[in-house]
């Protein structure tokens, strides 16, 4: 695919434009204590990226859905009123979607995150912006099912070409989604998934170099 052929990018958030890491922990943490279950032991940089409810299944000590409904409840609590807050923008992002975004090209975001914390985030780092549509797993009712029904829905509702789109993003899971939607992937070297994954991985700036060569 040659970049400057691409009119439409689509990113995913977390591990891709906006560092999540360290306000999900913390949340996490703070659900464990109040559902009494022993600290957090590991790091979850691997897992995040998939829906919280499944990151939370992994934890040791974790068993039982009404276990799991519980310490899910107690992250929304956490991370809804204060864990949002401790997410940090990737350095030159911003910069990047400016060169991108005066350049003609039409951009998204398509993301597991829920529409509360991921628009109070993008508006708080003054993202929000940029993009012509944000797409949430809980952007409809009933929620997207996986992140590539939530893409090919909306390559359908603007009508865009696959041929057209390059999917950014940082996980196992954004390449699968693009490549079943038809369009091609780019990977950051930044993200949380991108040691996972059998495709090279792209610096964001030289990514917008490309897409303007």
């Amino acid at each position: 695919m040659r970049m400057n052929s691409t009119r439409h990018i689509i990113f995913g958030l977390d591990g891709t434009l906006v560092d999540s890491l360290p306000g999900i922990e913390w949340s996490v943490r703070e659900a464990l204590a109040l559902c009494g279950l022993p600290p957090l032991s590991m790091s979850l940089k691997p897992l995040i990226g998939s829906p919280i409810r499944s990151v939370l299944a992994e934890l040791p000590g974790v068993s039982g859905p009404e276990a799991l409904d519980r310490l899910e409840q107690g992250f929304r609590l956490s991370y809804e009123s204060e864990g949002w807050r401790k997410t940090d923008c990737y350095p030159g992002v911003r910069d990047v979607l400016w060169r991108l975004l005066t350049g003609g090209d039409g951009l998204y975001v398509v993301t597991n995150k829920p529409f509360k914390p991921a628009s109070r985030i993008l508006r708080e780092l003054k993202l929000d912006g940029f993009f012509r549509e944000i797409v949430c797993r809980d952007s409809r009712i009933p929620p997207y099912a996986s992140k590539t029904e939530a893409l090919s829905e909306l390559l359908l509702r603007h009508g865009l070409a696959p041929d057209g789109c390059l999917l950014v993003g940082d996980t196992r899971e954004d390449a699968s989604a693009a490549q079943a939607a038809g369009m091609h992937s780019a990977i950051v070297e930044h993200g949380y998934g991108g040691a996972d994954i059998h495709q090279a991985t792209v610096s964001f700036r030289s990514l917008a170099a490309k897409m303007a060569a």
